[in-house]
């Protein structure tokens, strides 16, 4: 049976990752943790008469919270025992439930793609059909999307150099991916850091375009099982990885994160080329020709200071 991490003031962090965390569980690798995170503070939380259900780690979260601290509320971290820096942390995400009955999507000034165009403050909370597993959208008379969870934050401990950082940015611990093809089924690729790896998660997302264009997607509550494994020294193939990189049933994706979309994109590209001459017969110059033909690559989101950019090469085409 998986370890299980609920969500409580004990077992979460709000806006940061650091490498001096310490655990909050502990387990072998190639064992599975299912760890609870909720979403929401302050305004995105619904208030009482809305009919929706606050869990209640969510409220005791925000109770404990007498810093003030903002942003993603992060389940962890685990240490993931025999983990070392230089190695790889394969992460099989095995099952993601919904959590609540509701999620949140909202703008502030000075945020998300267009500032300059929509300068004011903007909160939506929406209804969430659990058993049906679609949303209903409080807009043009009440447009329904079917749902497809992911987690946005999915990370490791950053390198300890780096200090205490924002879970805002994503970097090459992963964090802040806000990648929506990594549903349940996929698999995710962290360089290690640190001994342990120490894996956190949250940030859940019930449904997202691709961009995350005004900030947030339908931000909730989500359960997640996640299957760690070590990968030492990379993989036989990644002597070091350098970059998170993912697996879908269909798809292998290598990711891009910049200020500069230009860069980011110029990153993925890069990591894609890499992956498709350590598998293949083909050259550096061969991939590059041959992404351009049978690769597509997407802008994950632009709204978290480092914007994204992911690859996404279909199986079975030279794989």
């Amino acid at each position: 049976m998986p370890h299980f991490v609920p969500a409580t003031p004990q077992t979460t962090r709000i806006g940061q990752f650091d490498a001096a965390f310490p655990p909050v569980a502990s387990i072998a690798a190639g064992e599975s943790v299912t760890l609870q995170c909720v979403s929401g503070l302050g305004d995105a939380v619904p208030g009482e008469g809305s009919g929706m259900t606050v869990p209640q780690a969510l409220r005791d979260i925000a109770a404990a919270n007498t810093a003030g601290l903002v942003g993603h509320i992060i389940t962890g971290p685990v240490e993931v025992r025999g983990a070392e820096p230089g190695d790889a942390l394969r992460v099989e995400i095995e099952r993601i439930e919904l959590g609540t009955d509701w999620g949140f999507c909202g703008f502030r000034p000075l945020m998300g793609t267009l500032p300059e165009d929509f300068p004011f403050r903007r909160m939506l909370h929406i209804p969430v059909d659990q058993a049906a597993k679609t949303c209903t959208l409080p807009m043009g008379g009440g447009i329904k999307l079917d749902l497809a969870p992911f987690f946005g934050v999915m990370g490791v401990a950053p390198p300890p150099e780096w200090g205490r950082i924002s879970t805002k940015e994503p970097r090459a611990h992963g964090g802040n991916l806000d990648n929506k093809e990594l549903v349940e089924g996929t698999t995710l690729w962290l360089p290690v850091h640190v001994p342990g790896a120490m894996f956190s998660a949250g940030d859940g997302h019930g449904v997202q375009g691709d961009g995350e264009v005004c900030i947030n997607a339908l931000e909730t509550s989500l359960t997640g099982t996640f299957g760690l494994h070590v990968e030492k020294g990379g993989g036989a193939r990644d002597p070091i990885l350098r970059f998170p990189r993912a697996e879908t049933p269909t798809h292998f994706i290598t990711m891009g994160m910049n200020e500069d979309l230009d860069l980011a994109m110029k990153q993925a590209l890069r990591e894609m080329i890499g992956f498709i001459a350590a598998r293949t017969n083909l050259s550096p110059a061969d991939a590059y020709q041959f992404c351009s033909l049978a690769v597509d690559f997407r802008v994950t989101q632009t709204v978290n200071g480092e914007k994204g950019v992911h690859g996404m090469l279909r199986k079975g085409v030279i794989l």
